[in-house]
């Protein structure tokens, strides 16, 4: 990822402004798409009968999809410009998501979210490569935002979803009007991104399956090894502990805890809304005691909410549990990227895309393994994967960036 020191200095002009705008709204509408399906989770799993496992089975399909394809995003974006693509993967994420919803069988709804978490991976990368090249001409850091503007776009999501839920609306049509939604507003957004495509942006931004076998070739350093597998293992402890709340909040709070099908849904929209506010403060956070004490701290709010969340369960507790989680864990995928990036004997793109696809192994493990222990076990056995990767984050921090000192013209 580009860093701040190298972002060339320059005024940003109108349409910089709008291309910012732009980014900002792909952002907006990547977080609510998926919002919107996550509360009626449960629904779809009462009404195609599928037990905890098999229901857990089913949703690691998503990023078994987005592992797939997520490094084909380089190629796709060098070829058709990040913009474009972005766009495309938005409106086959929307159409993989409304397939999902409305799938007759188990099999036809883990193959739809399947294609969703294939057009999801692509769009994540296109819109950040797409991010940075608005970046480089504003002339200053302004990613975080559009990652802050995500996890807003994720509460507009869950919100809609619970109000869909409270009006008793049919899942066909409250999907079909997220999908008309926010699909028109991708393809509007496309209008005003910046034109054609920035070679030496996005070239840094991602990194081809070729680039990366060539620096296995060429021998990395056993340094930098250990680092990419200590960074994968952050991000994907943020994935975990992020998909607790994701995949299985709203059942756990409905189904476990007896909550109101329009309550239960807040547990999800709490870890998303704590997530913002996660996010927002993470810059000047790490700024000040840098990447790796935000990371501890943060690991130990995310593993002490969610351990007395489970100790001592009711349904408020268990929405502040989740809004630990979404806090705690707020800075991790994003300062592992960072650091990823970074790394000696490592051209830019190539530590970053590699923890970019790996990190989703987190998101395929976990709903398998919370299944399984919630068939076994009980669906609060499985949901302690939350505090227990957070933990890990928190051991593994040491690997992230210390504070760096400011320069006097800082």
């Amino acid at each position: 990822m580009t860093s701040i020191e190298s972002i060339r200095r320059a005024p940003a002009d109108v349409a910089t402004r709008r291309a910012r705008i732009a980014v900002s709204a792909l952002f907006l509408t990547n977080g609510a798409l998926f919002a919107n399906i996550l509360p009626r989770y449960p629904e779809i799993k009462a009404a195609l009968g599928l037990d905890n496992l098999g229901y857990g089975l089913a949703l690691a399909a998503f990023p078994a999809g987005a592992i797939a394809a997520g490094l084909l995003a380089a190629t796709l974006i060098r070829r058709f410009g990040s913009a474009r693509i972005a766009v495309i993967g938005t409106v086959l994420t929307s159409l993989g998501l409304l397939s999902a919803a409305l799938s007759p069988t188990g099999v036809l709804f883990a193959i739809a979210l399947f294609v969703g978490g294939a057009s999801d991976a692509i769009t994540d990368v296109a819109q950040n490569a797409h991010g940075l090249r608005v970046q480089r001409r504003y002339g200053r850091s302004i990613i975080n935002s559009f990652h802050a503007i995500w996890s807003i776009g994720a509460v507009l999501g869950g919100v809609m979803a619970a109000g869909a839920i409270a009006l008793q609306l049919p899942l066909a049509v409250h999907l079909g009007i997220s999908t008309a939604v926010f699909a028109t507003v991708a393809l509007v957004a496309l209008r005003f991104c910046l034109p054609d495509r920035d070679d030496q942006t996005e070239e840094d931004a991602v990194a081809e399956p070729e680039e990366i076998s060539g620096a296995v070739r060429r021998g990395i350093p056993a340094r930098t090894v250990v680092a990419v597998i200590a960074l994968t293992l952050i991000a994907m402890a943020g994935a975990i502990a992020e998909d607790a709340g994701n995949s299985w909040a709203t059942l756990y709070l409905g189904d476990s805890l007896g909550a109101a099908a329009a309550v239960a849904p807040l547990g999800f929209i709490a870890l998303v809304g704590a997530q913002f506010v996660g996010r927002l403060l993470g810059d000047p956070m790490t700024d000040r005691f840098g990447q790796r004490w935000v990371a501890r701290v943060g690991g130990l709010i995310a593993a002490l909410g969610m351990t007395l969340a489970l100790l001592f369960p009711s349904v408020p507790g268990t929405i502040l549990g989740f809004a630990a989680v979404g806090f705690g864990i707020a800075t991790l995928i994003p300062a592992a990227m960072h650091a990823a990036d970074e790394l000696p004997g490592l051209r830019p793109g190539v530590g970053l895309t590699v923890v970019s696809w790996l990190l989703r192994l987190g998101f395929l493990l976990s709903p398998p393994f919370v299944g399984w222990l919630a068939e076994t076990q009980s669906l609060r056995a499985g949901l302690v994967v939350a505090p227990v990767a957070a933990l890990v984050a928190v051991l593994l921090a040491g690997f992230l960036d210390k504070r760096r000192p400011r320069n006097a013209s800082d």
